[in-house]
């Protein structure tokens, strides 16, 4: 189910009336399960046993971690986390990259490989929950938390709907606390979470998946376009990604609030960046700082040499960017990410300072040539859009004297969409029949731009 679906709504009210129906906490994170369960089973039935089998896991290796003192018995629990859940992550997610490129590589050397793609079915949301019960074995490992006892409450923290199948990729150490607090109604800022859900709706229905008709005929087929018709496509593309993940989150966040539980904000103005070690402060906050902890932080981080240091964030961005996908060209992205962070530490350490005006546009520039690879279908269509910028000369440009400016007007507007924390603020303190107002006004201006073609969430395929 989409979020922007009827059928969503529909779901999202009878779990909404039920589980605030009924008494006793233990109750309601029970019916939450089900729901959750249900939710997921909707997608594919088939692939409930491995998030349970993922859930049953992580939770035997908390209990078996926590009070045991025998350090040799500890890392062979977690290394069994570590391997089934990467495991896991890698026959479902890489079996077919490995295969093809391993392939390539034999054809490369002149021995004859046919390739051979195997029936994977990637399951949803299998990179979201991996590292979520991953990150709880590591916590509870690092004794930087304490074992959760309750089956009920892990199986709640690793699947709750809101944010399973595309994140915010939620930490044990701020979910599992509150799951120990009974929810009350009077805490629920039901009028934030309305605003804050209307909004994601009008991030991802309204203008994503109106932007996303201008994007995906270029990336079907970029050989047809000239050079504008390139820098037009991925312009748009920037705001597509923005708005429909951003979107997404938002909604998430708003679902969890109404049934009294919080999440971590995930998007911060990342188009207002000023370089690229600020745009990864402000984008996919729960992935980069996910990376930053259990990746980065391991690997050695800021530690040592300088070259230690440069290989450690390269690492890191390489492998960031095959968890977004299983190809060359998110690998690519990454790299690309992995080396203006390289050259942005060398730039400080240097003492150089660029004019913060100056700042954003080469952020935002480099953030979008970054994503034709994120983007593009293959190697070769990304490659064919870098060379199509070279080419200045464009014979439509007159046709398309409007996009600088819908461009700026798309980015400005979901970012002041982005300020609907302090909006929602204002909105609790208008009397009811003012608020009530305010929907009867947005809804159907918001139904009014939908796009006609419900589009999944661009990241329901990582």
């Amino acid at each position: 189910m989409i979020f922007t679906e009827l059928r969503f709504l529909a779901f999202l009210a009878i779990a909404f009336a039920v589980h605030w129906a009924l008494r006793g906490a233990w109750a309601r994170k029970l019916w939450l399960l089900a729901a959750s369960y249900l939710f997921y089973g909707l997608w594919d039935w088939r692939f409930l046993s491995l998030i349970v089998g993922s859930t049953v896991l992580d939770y035997l290796v908390g209990v078996r971690l926590e009070g045991n003192d025998d350090e040799h018995s500890r890392k062979r629990w977690i290394t069994l986390s570590v391997v089934a859940n990467l495991g896991l992550l890698g026959v479902f997610k890489y079996t077919n990259f490995f295969l093809d490129s391993a392939i390539r590589l034999a054809n490369t050397f002149g021995f004859e490989a046919s390739p051979r793609v195997l029936g994977i079915v990637l399951p949803v949301g299998i990179s979201f929950y991996t590292f979520q019960t991953m990150s709880y074995s590591l916590d509870v490992y690092r004794r930087n938390l304490r074992a959760v006892r309750d089956p009920l409450d892990f199986a709640l923290f690793v699947t709750f709907f809101p944010q399973l199948v595309a994140g915010p990729i939620v930490r044990a150490v701020d979910f599992l606390p509150q799951l120990e607090v009974p929810r009350l109604w009077r805490d629920v800022r039901v009028r934030a979470c309305l605003t804050l859900f209307l909004v994601g709706y009008v991030k991802k229905a309204c203008i994503g998946d109106n932007v996303a008709t201008l994007v995906d005929p270029y990336f079907a087929k970029p050989l047809t376009f000239d050079a504008l018709g390139a820098w037009t496509a991925v312009l748009y593309y920037a705001v597509q990604i923005y708005c429909d993940f951003s979107g997404y989150s938002d909604m998430a966040i708003a679902t969890a609030g109404l049934f009294g539980y919080e999440l971590r904000l995930n998007f911060d103005f990342p188009y207002l960046a000023s370089s690229i070690r600020d745009f990864w402060r402000r984008w996919h906050m729960s992935l980069s700082s996910w990376l930053r902890d259990y990746l980065y932080i391991p690997l050695g981080g800021s530690r040592g040499s300088r070259l230690f240091q440069h290989r450690n964030l390269m690492l890191t961005m390489l492998l960031g960017g095959l968890w977004h996908g299983a190809g060359w060209n998110f690998v690519i992205w990454g790299a690309l990410h992995g080396v203006a962070l390289v050259v942005h530490r060398e730039w400080e350490r240097a003492g150089l300072r660029m004019p913060r005006f100056l700042g954003y546009f080469v952020t935002f520039l480099w953030v979008c040539i970054a994503w034709i690879f994120f983007r593009a279908k293959t190697l070769d269509g990304a490659l064919v859009t870098l060379r199509s910028f070279a080419l200045f000369e464009s014979p439509g440009a007159k046709d398309f004297g409007w996009v600088p400016l819908a461009t700026f007007t798309s980015l400005a507007g979901a970012h002041m969409l982005g300020a609907t924390h302090d909006v929602g603020r204002a909105l609790e303190k208008l009397p009811d029949w003012a608020y009530a107002l305010f929907l009867g006004l947005a809804v159907p201006l918001a139904l009014a731009f939908t796009n006609s073609a419900v589009k999944p969430f661009i990241y329901f395929q990582f």
